[in-house]
Formats: structure tokens, C-alpha cells, sequence
């Protein structure tokens, strides 16, 4: 059910648009994953906020575009918190001549893959994950 997709923001003023839109697309996107949808928090947010995160969880002290925490209990359920950073986002955008909104769809779909049990760690699994996030892109835009 999408009604338990929420949106947060953290030092920053962006106001997602479209939530109606963006929590059927998320959970038809779950629900093709053979996966229920549980408990999502988006958080928007600054690149110091996510710095924070990131050093304070993993000990890394790079920027990064999102971290995503599962809070599932149940392996059938997409649970979790996913942080975004606004300005990195706005960054690959313009790296990748893309719109704000479409960059920012790309990162949520991102996470909800890594809530469902996907990696990029190799060159093989970013490739699958990019095919994934390209899938349900187009399925966002055709709606």
C-alpha cells in the first residue's frame, strides 16, 4: 500500500511534487519485485546533512547522492529510510542533461532497488541496476 511513503525534507526547501504519482509508481515498482511495500521515509536533504550520515554510519568521508537504511523485519517487505541529497542530485542533472524531477526519480527508484535487495558494487550488478532503474523510469513517464 503507498499510503506508508512518506517525504521529508532536511535543510532544504524543495517540495516534491507529484507524491500521488511518485507512491503508485514506487509501489507498482515493489509490487513487480514480488515485494509488498512497507514503511518508506524519503528524506531530502543537504550534502552536510548526508555527510553526516555517512561519516556517522559508514565511516566514509565522501560526498554521495543517497544512503539507504532497511528497517524491514519481514524479507517480503520494502522497509526502510532513504536519504537524498538535493545537491547532488541538482549536480548529476546538469552533468547528465537531465531535469531535476527525472534525476530525482532515478535516485528514488535507485534506493527503493537496494531496499529490495539489489547491489552495484560490481560492474555487472550497476548494470542490472541501471537496466532496473531505466525499466521503471519509463514506466513513471507513460503513466
Amino acid at each position: 500500500m503507498s499510503r506508508g511513503i512518506r517525504f521529508f525534507k532536511e535543510n532544504t526547501k524543495y517540495i516534491v511534487k507529484n507524491k500521488g504519482n511518485l507512491r503508485s509508481w514506487i509501489a507498482l515498482a515493489i509490487a513487480e519485485e514480488s515485494k509488498k511495500a512497507g514503511e518508506l521515509s524519503f528524506i531530502l536533504c543537504d550534502d552536510n546533512f548526508l555527510a553526516e550520515l555517512n561519516f556517522g554510519f559508514l565511516k566514509h568521508k565522501r560526498l554521495t547522492d543517497i544512503l539507504t537504511f532497511p528497517t524491514s523485519e519481514k524479507p517480503e517487505t520494502v522497509s526502510g529510510e532513504i536519504y537524498i541529497s538535493l545537491e547532488r542530485v541538482k549536480e548529476n542533472a546538469c552533468f547528465y542533461h537531465q531535469p531535476l524531477e527525472v534525476e530525482l526519480q532515478r535516485v528514488m527508484i535507485h534506493g527503493i532497488l537496494h531496499l529490495i535487495g539489489y547491489d552495484d558494487r560490481s560492474v555487472e550488478e550497476k548494470e542490472i541496476m541501471r537496466a532496473k532503474e531505466n525499466y521503471y523510469l519509463d514506466k513513471l513517464v507513460n503513466r
